[in-house]
């Protein structure tokens, strides 16, 4: 509701109008701030905050136009009204091309300026909750993702996305949250009261995928004994998270751009489209470019799926979201095995912090959620942690002791896919399975480290 004891700044260097104009807004239940220069003005629009500027563009020294200027530089929101004369209406448009809210001739009527007045107001009230929420929500969102420059960077990019329908891709390590991530921009989008629904294309065949996705009719296949619907036909009116998508087949490459550009699909075993309406969000843990430039994945559907690239960095580009993730990760855990562990102690950040985290934020859960488990006290110390990863790379083998203290991080991971191997002895899948990351996020990080 508005408050009518609202500030209104009048700027004119007549007294009359200064006079007249401030009566006007005393009667009309508005607190009237007077200037008669430009720069007088500015001191006063800084140290009242006024919630409307009328505004002159005539005046002696710094005209309208250099004043609106410099009142931009304080505060870009609050509406600027400019008060001319009939004959200089053309001035006046042009001072709202540049930035004004409106502009109403001289002399003033008082219903029509007290209307303009009102809704000026209305309009500043809405852009300061609009910037209070997006402020929250961006400090919500801190809370679930860190607050290194790199995740503030990306809030932003989901903030800004999420009211659009722009195709993106997240391209990051296994484990790095890019599914999270996916669904936070479905949940903030027009799109959230329909379904937010999840591919992995790197985890079923492509024989399976094409059903999955485009949906078949009874009898298309051997083992077809109904009609089903596909993914994209199950995400309609919402979004379609597309993991992996590097791994898709060149046919089924060829099969979605299709899709995409007509807007329909046909089921295995129609012919009859379908139209669909879906936001498609694809992640991949590969250089996506890098893919494309290697003929691995089709350039046209690359320009489909990435209008946007969102790069989500390792958890070991970040440590100092570890404790904010790491607190998070512990406040979950307690509430659903309904325990009171309250904090970690300095020892324990420490650890968690220097730890390489080749599983990314993924493991990093993993981890926490077991230590609140085991943990019999209010505080998790270093030694819950360090038993755990142990446990995590070693097999539980008690020989073995993490000696990637005091290690960079890129030696630290080194030293992890190492030992891994070792007690694996050589077996590349097993050692995956040990460091909690896929099998190609592994050969990636052997070949790049270059480990014999």
């Amino acid at each position: 509701m508005m408050d009518f004891m609202n500030k209104i700044l009048i700027v004119d260097d007549e007294q009359s109008v200064r006079i007249i104009l401030s009566k006007v807004l005393v009667d009309e239940g508005f607190t009237p701030l007077a200037a008669s220069s430009g720069n007088q003005a500015v001191e006063i629009f800084r140290n009242e905050s006024p919630d409307v500027v009328l505004l002159d563009l005539f005046m002696p020294g710094m005209d309208g136009m250099a004043t609106m200027e410099e009142l931009r530089k304080i505060d870009t929101i609050v509406p600027i009204i400019i008060v001319t004369g009939r004959g200089e209406i053309s001035r006046a448009v042009s001072a709202i091309k540049a930035g004004a809210y409106d502009f109403i001739a001289k002399p003033t009527d008082t219903d029509e300026l007290v209307l303009l007045l009102r809704r000026a107001i209305e309009k500043l009230e809405l852009e300061r909750e609009i910037g209070t929420l997006h402020d929250n929500v961006e400090s919500t969102y801190e809370l679930f993702l860190g607050r290194s420059r790199p995740i503030k960077k990306i809030i932003s990019q989901i903030l800004s996305l999420a009211p659009t329908n722009f195709s993106l891709i997240l391209q990051g390590e296994t484990g790095t949250g890019k599914s999270y991530i996916a669904n936070m921009i479905h949940c903030l989008s027009r799109r959230s009261k329909n379904k937010f629904v999840t591919i992995d294309i790197g985890a079923i065949p492509d024989s399976i995928a094409e059903s999955e996705l485009f949906g078949h009719e009874k009898g298309a296949f051997t083992g077809a004994e109904r009609r089903k619907e596909g993914l994209l036909q199950i995400a309609r009116g919402g979004t379609l998270f597309i993991d992996e998508v590097q791994n898709m087949s060149p046919a089924m490459q060829n099969k979605l751009l299709r899709a995409i550009d007509e807007r329909k699909i046909v089921r295995l075993g129609s012919v009859e489209p379908e139209a669909i309406d879906i936001r498609i969000i694809a992640a991949t843990n590969i250089d996506i470019k890098k893919a494309v430039k290697e003929k691995i994945f089709r350039e046209d559907l690359f320009f489909r799926l990435g209008e946007i690239i969102i790069k989500v960095p390792p958890l070991r580009e970040r440590i100092e979201d570890i404790p904010v993730l790491a607190a998070r990760f512990c406040r979950e855990t307690c509430e659903e095995l309904d325990k009171d562990v309250r904090e970690f102690s300095d020892e324990a950040v420490d650890y968690l912090k220097r730890f390489p985290w080749p599983g990314n934020v993924r493991q990093l859960k993993n981890t926490i959620r077991r230590a609140v488990l085991f943990c019999n006290n209010k505080n998790i110390e270093a030694e819950n942690i360090k038993d755990l990863l142990t446990d995590d790379i070693a097999g539980r083998d008690e020989s073995f002791q993490p000696e990637f203290l005091g290690l960079t991080l890129k030696d630290a991971e080194k030293q992890a896919i190492k030992r891994a191997l070792d007690l694996s002895k050589g077996n590349k899948k097993k050692a995956s399975e040990l460091l909690q990351i896929d099998y190609s996020t592994l050969l990636r990080k052997i070949k790049e480290i270059n480990i014999t």
